[in-house]
């Protein structure tokens, strides 16, 4: 699609999906311009780069003369920009169906998954950067080793995190696909486990015989699902296994998740680049310094504990997180877990109830409910006292009795905040009053 010259709106460019889209567009020459709810660091990033953020939704931000909307799945068609570019017969396409026509005649890598996504997918970059592919790359958070979540590139290689919620992922062709992990997610969304490997199983179907599939094949998710694949399957997990059976990068972050994604995204930069030696691969890693939100280190509280902060919103993320945290901390484990979705807490709370063992104390927010209504069945409370079934020392709270219970964290502790709503903005608190 050439988008040069047109004019460009969208809904929702707060979004970490929708601001690199922008971002990418306006680079290849169309006129952006945006909208959302709130101000926050993506909306200032934007202003930065020269995108005019407007705060507030309102009909008169859609001018007449816009040759396309784009718009955010957090943003209902009722929403009164969309009922505007409805009223002019502006053309509307949702953040996917705009990432898929625009990815037409690029040479696709979707990076896919439940969990690692985001981190896999700026590993991945950096490696095809450093090899000097040059490839663009849109990442689901802001990545420190680029001060963004876009990568302008210059080849024909086309680098994204894709979302399985809603199909999204069958938006994209891709040359190569990479399937972190999969389980069952986006409960809102899928009825069942079943449902969710359906899409992907779509997906693995439509890469190319002379593409490549990346995955675990032995996942037991995701091992029914290769029997459709056309495409060569690469185990990922056997990655800098020929040089030593238990090999590991020299990583920036703890964890054996983080080791997984790594030898993903070692995997997938070898699909491209077959002659890139493991060496090579392990000082350009050995480099990355992380996204946004993906245990990342805020710094200190006033009485010395350490802060991190993550996005981890999947219960497997969370016991992950904590568990990589716990190992790396000589004193007590601090988190602060923020909820997200009623339907996700509701539907895996038995496995949210065990995620926390690592930790010592848990507060649990209220539940951060984005897209859905509240129908009363569960609530921070709820989650709270499951977690103290198992034996784990859990209080629901509200931000402001969060930010006070995190003062009896000291030198040594580890305070870390977790969840896809804003419990980030507690981290940068504590740091910011240090």
């Amino acid at each position: 699609m050439d988008t040069k010259g047109k004019k460009i709106h969208f809904i929702g460019i707060g979004g970490i999906g929708m601001s690199a889209l922008a971002q990418m567009l306006a680079h290849d020459g169309a006129v952006v311009t945006g909208s959302d709810r709130e101000a926050g660091p993506v909306a200032e990033m934007l202003e930065e780069k020269g995108i005019a953020v407007v705060i507030g939704q309102k009909a008169e931000n859609v001018q007449a003369d816009a040759d396309m909307v784009v718009y955010s799945d957090a943003v209902p068609e009722g929403n009164p920009e969309r009922a505007r570019a409805q009223e002019l017969g502006t053309r509307q396409l949702s953040y996917f169906q705009m990432l898929g026509e625009v990815s037409n005649g690029k040479r696709t890598i979707a990076v896919a998954g439940t969990h690692g996504k985001t981190t896999t997918t700026g590993m991945l970059a950096k490696l095809l950067i450093d090899a000097g592919v040059k490839p663009t790359v849109i990442v689901g958070s802001i990545t420190k080793d680029f001060g963004s979540n876009y990568v302008p590139g210059e080849s024909d290689w086309f680098v994204v995190e894709a979302c399985e919620y809603r199909d999204h992922l069958l938006e994209l062709s891709p040359e190569a696909l990479v399937i972190t992990n999969l389980e069952w997610d986006h409960t809102d969304y899928f009825p069942s486990l079943a449902a969710l490997q359906e899409t992907f199983r779509k997906a693995i179907e439509k890469v190319s015989e002379d593409g490549a599939i990346i995955t675990n094949p032995r996942d037991k998710n995701i091992a029914p699902l290769l029997a459709s694949a056309r495409a060569r399957v690469v185990d990922y997990t056997e990655m800098g296994k020929s040089d030593s059976p238990t090999y590991a990068y020299d990583l920036r972050f703890p964890g054996e998740f983080n080791q997984m994604n790594a030898r993903a995204a070692a995997a997938a930069a070898r699909v491209i680049l077959p002659t890139l030696s493991v060496g090579k691969m392990a000082s350009s890693l050995v480099g990355f310094h992380g996204t946004w939100r993906r245990f990342e280190y805020k710094g200190k509280t006033a009485n010395g504990a350490d802060v991190y902060d993550d996005y981890a919103h999947h219960p497997t993320a969370v016991r992950e997180t904590l568990k990589a945290l716990r190992e790396k901390t000589r004193g007590k484990v601090f988190a602060a877990f923020h909820p997200h979705l009623y339907s996700r807490t509701r539907d895996l709370l038995d496995e949210f109830a065990a995620s926390f063992g690592a930790a010592d104390k848990v507060f649990i927010a209220p539940i951060y409910a984005a897209r859905e209504a509240d129908d009363g069945t569960i609530s921070n409370e709820t989650l709270a006292a499951r977690v103290r079934e198992q034996g784990v020392d859990a209080t629901a709270l509200d931000f402001a009795g969060i930010e006070a219970a995190f003062a009896e964290a000291g030198p040594g502790d580890a305070v870390m905040t977790m969840g896809a709503g804003d419990i980030y903005k507690i981290a940068d608190k504590l740091v910011s009053i240090s």
